[in-house]
C-alpha cells in the first residue's frame, strides 16, 4: 500500500516527523517498508499557458509557441502533439534543472530562438511515459512554481500488510490506526448524502445471498464522459500507483483508494435490466476489460443483467458494459461480497486487481453506501449529472456476525506479563472503533465492522499491545521454573546429519512443503497427494509427498543458472493420505548432479553415479552406529532408472530409496548429469546404538581370503553378510575386494573376492581352526546361493 503523507495528513496530522511517523506505523504493525519522495527533484519549472503557436519555418512537426509565465512572455519551440493556444503546461525556463541532472538552457532550434522548454509528465518524472505536455488547470496561477503548485514536496510511504489488515487499505483505515497510535484527532469521514435529482432507478437483486449479501446500485444521468480528470486527483492515483484512465473511472479508483471499497461504473444504456448477483452458469463466457475472454463455471459469482454475465464479481467489469467517451448515463455499483467467495477464483483465472486483493481479505460490509454517496459527489462535481436515489438489497441474514468478544483482564494481564489501567484500556480500544462495556471481570467488546481479524480475547490483547507500543514494554528478568527435558541417548537429532552432508559438499534447501500436481504424479503415481484448498499458483497445487520434486526443481533452477555441479539435501515433512488422517512423516533427502569432484587437475572428470550417493548414505548410516542393520535390495521405483535403484531397510522394514533418476524425468525437467537421489525416515536415522566397551584381543588375528563363483543376481552384500554368519564369533572383520566377470568366468555367473579376518579372544587360531572356519564358510555359501570356489 503507498500512502501519500500529504492525503493521511489530511485526515490525521499528528506531531510527528515523516521518520517518526514512519517508525509509530511500523511499531504499530504497520511496516513501512520504504520512505520515498513523490516526486524525483527538479527546480525552475513554473506554471505557463500558451497565448499563440504558430508553425516553425524549418520542420513541420514543431511549433513556436508563444508562453505567458505570469506576466513575461517566452518564445519556445515545442514538438508536442497537444500545444495549442489556452493550453496550460509546465514550462522549464533558461537555467531549470530537470530529473537526471538535465539543464535546460536558451538555445535554437533549426534557427529559431527557445528560451526554455515545455515539459511532458514524464520528462518531469511523474509518469513513465506520455503523449504530450502534462496539462495543468486553468486554475493555477501563472509564473508559481510548479513543486508548490502541485504540492509535489510530498512523501511516499510504502507499507507492507499483512494479509489480516484488510482495514488498512484504505486512507480511512491507516488514519483510523495512525489516530489510534498517536491520539491525534481523526477528521470525519462519513460522507454527505447527495439528493436525489431524479428518480431513475434499476431493478437489482440477489439470488446468491450468501456470496453476496449486500449490492447497491445508483442510476447517474447526463455525466460528461468526456470531463478530465482534476490534477488533484490525477496525482493522489499516480503517488499510489494507479494509472489514470477517464474520470469515471478515475473517480471510482479514488473511492476505493480513500474508503478501502471497490466500486464500479457500468454503461446504463448497455444493460438489460434486471441486475442479479448469481453464481454462474456452467459454460457462460465473460469479455473482460482487457479484452481477455473467460469461461465460467458455477463456482464463479458473478454480476449479470437479463442478456448474462456483465462482470466478474469483485474481481473485473465485463467489456461490452464498460463505460466510454460516447457513456451519457451510468449506473454505480458498490457491494459487499463474502471473502470466501472471492478468495482464489481471480488466481484461478491468472487475474490480480486491486478489487479482488481488497475483497479477498475482507472489506467493511457497511461501507457500500457511503461509498457509493462519496463516488456520487465526485461524479457529480467533476462530470455533472443528475443522480437517482440509491437502490439497495440486503440480505441482513446473510450478513458477517459480529458477536461481542470478552476481554478479561486476568488474561490480559497474563499474556502481556504486565499491568495496564483499566481507563487506560478503555481508551485504547474506543480508539480502535470498538465499543466496550464494563463486564464483572474485565470489558464486553463489540468489534467494528471493518475490522475481520477481530474474532478472540487474544485478537484484543494483541490490539492492547499493538498500541501501548511494544518499545513501552517493562523490561522485567524472567522468573520461571526451567524444565531442561532429557532426551534419551538412543535417539540422534537431525543436526549430526546435516553436518555429515555438508561436510561432503551437499548445500541444505529449503523448499515449500507444496509441489506441482504435474511433477508429483510422475515422480510418485501411486500415491494419492492432498489438494490444497487455496494454492498460491497452478505450480503449488498439492502438498509433497516426497521430497523429491522440490529438490529436482531446485536443481534444475540451478542448472539453468549455469551450475553444473549441484549437491542438494532437504530435511522436511511429506504428507500422506486424506485431511482427516494425513500421515506426516520427517524424512532427508538428497540429489547430486554433474561431475563427481570440482574441476582439478589432479583426479579425471566422470560424473556422479550411484555409489557415489551411496556412499553419502552409508555416511549418515553410520552415525547411527549400527550400520550392519541397514541393508540395501534392488527394486524398481517409477522416479528412478531400473537398474540402477534399491531400497533402504532397516532391520529388513523399508525405510527409503536410493537411485538414478529416471531418463524419461530428466528429459522433461532438463536436468543433464543423471542426477542421483537419495530419501530415507528421519525415524530410522534417529535410532542409534549406544557405544560398548569391547576388551582388545591379546592374541593375532588370521586373514583368509576367498573367491568363489554365484549368479549374476546375487548381491555381494548378502553373500559377505552370510559369510561372516557362518564364521562365527572369530570373525571380526569381512571385506569385499573384487567383482569380476569376463574371462574365465561362465555367462550369467560373477566372481566375488572376499577377506575374512580371524580372531580369538581366548587363544591364537592354529592353521587347522582356520581351515575348519573357512570349511563350514564354504558349505554355507554353496547351500544357500549355489556358490563353487573359483579354480575347483
Amino acid at each position: 500500500m503507498r500512502v501519500s503523507e500529504q492525503w493521511l495528513r489530511e485526515w490525521v496530522n499528528p506531531s510527528l516527523s515523516t521518520q517518526a511517523l514512519a517508525e509509530a506505523l511500523t511499531m504499530a504493525g504497520l511496516e513501512v517498508d520504504a520512505v520515498e519522495p513523490a516526486a524525483p527533484p527538479f527546480s525552475g519549472v513554473v506554471v505557463g499557458a500558451i497565448t499563440d503557436c504558430r508553425p516553425h519555418p524549418e520542420a513541420d512537426r514543431l511549433q513556436v509557441c508563444t508562453v505567458d509565465a505570469g506576466g513575461e512572455r517566452l518564445e519556445i519551440v515545442c514538438g508536442a502533439p497537444n500545444a495549442r493556444p489556452g493550453l496550460h503546461a509546465p514550462l522549464a525556463r533558461a537555467g531549470a534543472e530537470l530529473p537526471g541532472g538535465l539543464q535546460v538552457q536558451a538555445t535554437e532550434v533549426r534557427g529559431v530562438a527557445s528560451a526554455g522548454m515545455l515539459c511532458s509528465a514524464s520528462e518531469l518524472g511523474l509518469a513513465d511515459e506520455a503523449g504530450g505536455l502534462l496539462e495543468l488547470p486553468e486554475t493555477l496561477a501563472l509564473g508559481n512554481d510548479l513543486r508548490q503548485a502541485l504540492a509535489l514536496d510530498d512523501t511516499i510511504l510504502e507499507i507492507d500488510l499483512t494479509p489480516n489488515r484488510a482495514d488498512c487499505l484504505g486512507m480511512t483505515g491507516i488514519a483510523r490506526d495512525v489516530a489510534a497510535r498517536t491520539g491525534a484527532e481523526m477528521q470525519s469521514t462519513e460522507p454527505l448524502p447527495v439528493p436525489a435529482a431524479c428518480d431513475a432507478q434499476l431493478e437489482i437483486s440477489l439470488q446468491a445471498e450468501a456470496d453476496c449479501p449486500r449490492y447497491t446500485g445508483r442510476v447517474i444521468h447526463d455525466v460528461n464522459p468526456q470531463a478530465p480528470t482534476p490534477i488533484w486527483m490525477r496525482e493522489r492515483l499516480r503517488r499510489a500507483g494507479i494509472r489514470s484512465v477517464s474520470a469515471l473511472v478515475d473517480i471510482t479508483n479514488y473511492v476505493m483508494l480513500e474508503s478501502g471499497q471497490p466500486l464500479h461504473a457500468f454503461d446504463l444504456d448497455r444493460l438489460a435490466p434486471p441486475v442479479t448477483a448469481r453464481r454462474a452458469h456452467s459454460g457462460e463466457t465473460l469479455t473482460l476489460l482487457g479484452g481477455e475472454q473467460v469461461e465460467l463455471d458455477d463456482g464463479v459469482l458473478v454480476i449479470a443483467d437479463a442478456n448474462g454475465p456483465v462482470a466478474f464479481a469483485g474481481v473485473m467489469g465485463g467489456e461490452t458494459t464498460a463505460v466510454s467517451d460516447e457513456t451519457t448515463s451510468i449506473f454505480l455499483e458498490a457491494a459487499h461480497f463474502h471473502p470466501t467467495t472471492i478468495a482464489g477464483r481471480a488466481r484461478r483465472y491468472g487475474l490480480h486487481t486491486d478489487s479482488s486483493h481488497r475483497f479477498e481479505r475482507g472489506v467493511d460490509f457497511e461501507a457500500p453506501r457511503a461509498a457509493s454517496e462519496r463516488a456520487t459527489q465526485l461524479v457529480i462535481e467533476i462530470c455533472g449529472g443528475r443522480p437517482g436515489p440509491i437502490n439497495e438489497a440486503v440480505a441482513h441474514q446473510a450478513l458477517p456476525q459480529r458477536a461481542p468478544i470478552e476481554l478479561r483482564r486476568e488474561r490480559l494481564e497474563g499474556l502481556l506479563g504486565w499491568s495496564i489501567e483499566p481507563e487506560q484500556v478503555t481508551g485504547m480500544l474506543r480508539r480502535l472503533g470498538t465499543e466496550p462495556e464494563p463486564s464483572a471481570d474485565g470489558w464486553r467488546v463489540q468489534p467494528p465492522s471493518w475490522r475481520f481479524d477481530m474474532e478472540r480475547e487474544v485478537d484484543l490483547i494483541e490490539e492492547v499491545a499493538r498500541l501501548y507500543g511494544f518499545d513501552n514494554v517493562p523490561e522485567r528478568p524472567l522468573r520461571a521454573p526451567l524444565h531442561v527435558a532429557t532426551a534419551p541417548e538412543q535417539q540422534l537429532d537431525d543436526r549430526p546429519l546435516r553436518t555429515t552432508l555438508v561436510e561432503r559438499g551437499y548445500f541444505e534447501a529449503i523448499n515449500y512443503a507444496f509441489v506441482d500436481p504435474q511433477l508429483q504424479q510422475r515422480l510418485d503415481p501411486e500415491s494419492e497427494a492432498l489438494p490444497l484448498a487455496n494454492p498460491l499458483s497452478a505450480e503449488l497445487a498439492v502438498m509433497r509427498t516426497s521430497l523429491w520434486p522440490g529438490l529436482l526443481m531446485a536443481a534444475q533452477r540451478n542448472q539453468h543458472r549455469q551450475h553444473e555441479r549441484v549437491r542438494l539435501f532437504e530435511c522436511g515433512r511429506t504428507f500422506r493420505g486424506h485431511l482427516d488422517d494425513l500421515a506426516q512423516t520427517p524424512m532427508l533427502a538428497g540429489l547430486a548432479a554433474g561431475p563427481r569432484y570440482a574441476e582439478q587437475w589432479d583426479a579425471p572428470r566422470r560424473s556422479v553415479d550411484f555409489f557415489d550417493v551411496k556412499a553419502d548414505l552409508e555416511a549418515l548410516i553410520a552415525q547411527t552406529g549400527n550400520a550392519s542393520a541397514f541393508t540395501f535390495e534392488p527394486a524398481q521405483h517409477p522416479a528412478l532408472h531400473p537398474g540402477q535403484s534399491a531400497r533402504i531397510l532397516r532391520d529388513g522394514v523399508s525405510v527409503g530409496w536410493l537411485g538414478t533418476l529416471h531418463p524419461e524425468h530428466a528429459d522433461a525437467l532438463e536436468l543433464h548429469g543423471a542426477p542421483v537421489l537419495f530419501e530415507i525416515t528421519l525415524e530410522a536415522l534417529s535410532r542409534a546404538e549406544l557405544p560398548r566397551f569391547q576388551p582388545i584381543s591379546r592374541y593375532p588375528s588370521i586373514r583368509r581370503d576367498l573367491a568363489v563363483l554365484v549368479d549374476d543376481h546375487v548381491p555381494a552384500g548378502e553373500l559377505l553378510r552370510t559369510a561372516r554368519e557362518a564364521a562365527g564369533d572369530c570373525a571380526v572383520g569381512g571385506r569385499l575386494f573384487d567383482v569380476y566377470r569376463g574371462k574365465g568366468v561362465p555367462d550369467g555367473q560373477k566372481s566375488i573376492a572376499m577377506g575374512l579376518i580371524l580372531q580369538d579372544y581366548s587363544r591364537t587360531l592354529t592353521d587347522r581352526d582356520v581351515d575348519d572356519v573357512m570349511a563350514g564358510v564354504v558349505s554355507r555359501l554353496q547351500q544357500q546361493f549355489g556358490a563353487s570356489l573359483r579354480g575347483e
